[in-house]
Parts: C-alpha cells; sequence; structure tokens
C-alpha cells in the first residue's frame, strides 16, 4: 500500500510552523547505525526525541555521530537525563535546555525527561522526550511527571514523544491524553503498531501535543520516501513514530 505524502517542514503566512517530530527508541545504538542514520535522515525531522540514546562511556560522542549522519545536531539530554534526548535541525533556535531525573524506583532503572524551549521562526514550543517504567504504577506516577513539567515551561505550545512501556488502553497512556492529544488517534498517516520492530504488535511509542497544535499525520513511516523496511528492521527494536504538526506563532 502507498503511504500518501506527510507535509513538509515551512513556515505560513501568518506566522504559523509546519514542523516533522519523529519519536525513537533506538537501544543505545546497539543494532545497525548507519540503518538508524538512513532512516532518521529520510524522515527530515526538524525535531527527534530520542529514548534510550547512549548513557555510558563516550556516550556524547556515539550521539554526535547519530547526529550529525542523520544532518541534526545534539539539542539536549543523553546519559544527563538517563537516555531520554532531543536532537534537532539547524532550523531550530534554542531557548534553553533542562534535563531533568525523575525519582528513583528501588531496583528499577534511572528514568529521566530531556526537556528544552526552541523557536522556529515566530513560533515558540516546548519539547519533552520520555521513557517511563516497567512497572505500572511508576508509569503512572511518571505520566503525571510528565504533565507537570509540560504545565511548567512556561508556554502556551508543546510537543512530547516517548516510549510509554504500554498501549492507548493503558493507565499512564490515558492520563497523558486526558491533557494532550494522542497524534496518531488525532490524524492517521502510515503504520500504527511500533514494538517490535521485526514483527509489531503494539502500540507503546507516541507523540503528543498540547490542544493548541494542529496535527496533519502521524505514525510509523512505512512506505515513506527513502525509509526501507529492511531498514526500520535493522535500526532498532521500535519502530519511529512521525508526526507532522502546525504551531501557530506567538
Amino acid at each position: 500500500m502507498v503511504t500518501p505524502p506527510l507535509d513538509s517542514s515551512r513556515t505560513e503566512a501568518d506566522g504559523s510552523a509546519v514542523l516533522r517530530v519523529l519519536s525513537y527508541n533506538i537501544r543505545s545504538m546497539r543494532d545497525d547505525t548507519a540503518a538508524l542514520a538512513r532512516v532518521i535522515a529520510a524522515c527530515a525531522p526538524d525535531l527527534v526525541l530520542v529514548q534510550e540514546a547512549p548513557r555510558f562511556f563516550r556516550w556524547r560522542k556515539k550521539l554526535a555521530r547519530l547526529a550529525a549522519a542523520s544532518g541534526l545536531v545534539i539539542l539536549t539530554g543523553g546519559g544527563t537525563a538517563a537516555g531520554p534526548a532531543v536532537l534537532c535541525s539547524l532550523r531550530a533556535t534554542v531557548e534553553r535546555t533542562e534535563d531533568v531525573l525523575l525519582p528513583l524506583t528501588p531496583g528499577q532503572h534511572r528514568r529521566g525527561l530531556a526537556t528544552a524551549v526552541v523557536r522556529f521562526a515566530g513560533v515558540r514550543l516546548g519539547v519533552l522526550s520520555c521513557h517511563l517504567g516497567l512497572h505500572r504504577g511508576e508509569r503512572y506516577d511518571q505520566a503525571g511527571m510528565v504533565l507537570d513539567r509540560l504545565a511548567g515551561m512556561g508556554v502556551e505550545h508543546a510537543v512530547a514523544g516517548g516510549d510509554l512501556n504500554e498501549g492507548p488502553g493503558g493507565r499512564a497512556f490515558a492520563r497523558l491524553t486526558a491533557g494532550l492529544q494522542d497524534c496518531r488517534a488525532v490524524a492517521p498517516w502510515g503504520g500504527d503498531l511500533t514494538f517490535p520492530s521485526t514483527g509489531p504488535d503494539r502500540r507503546i511509542d507516541a507523540v503528543l501535543a498540547t490542544k493548541g497544535v494542529e496535527v496533519l499525520g502521524c505514525g510509523v513511516p512505512v512506505g515513506h520516501p527513502g525509509v526501507t523496511g529492511t531498514d526500520l528492521r535493522a535500526a532498532t527494536d521500535h519502530l519511529p513514530v512521525l508526526a507532522a504538526l502546525r504551531v501557530p506563532g506567538v
């Protein structure tokens, strides 16, 4: 089946901006990094909300190499956020960044948030990447922390992306979408299921946006020009979620 074209990045005459936002769990770049870079580059994103970025030995250098190979730069996150990171195109002007470590649940991995406020021409946007925990109660609490962080960023419009470790029927997913748009549900485009990449049977990765953002299309970029099934399966164990969003100007 042919996937219809997704809106390209642009600035509109009314001052709004159309942005492409990609959310992607890259499994610490332990798989085919060339395939990973090809997938990201083919999606032509303005922002990449990364989960499971490298966190340990020479993690900054590894993430910088991926960004460069994808035609992007590191905005924030990585080891300092316990895995979440944000990459961006040179179209973005950075206002501020902050990496946040969430409370540690005993016996579980440390979780964190990579956050930033950026500008695209006349548009000001809050950005957040997250990777919620494996336990149900922990995920629910962390979803609340994501909402609190977005509310405290001092911006009217924001986008969040993450590996939520549960589908739309879960409590944490529902808590997030009570206050944010589930972009895939609002404007389906491309594929739906995101995990595992070799035979996806669930949707646990999402791009979310505040209510004032117009969702033009969102989904797994299956059939998108330059994105091959071979690369999607080789790049990492998750499939990416790509969204086109129209953000009002300030």
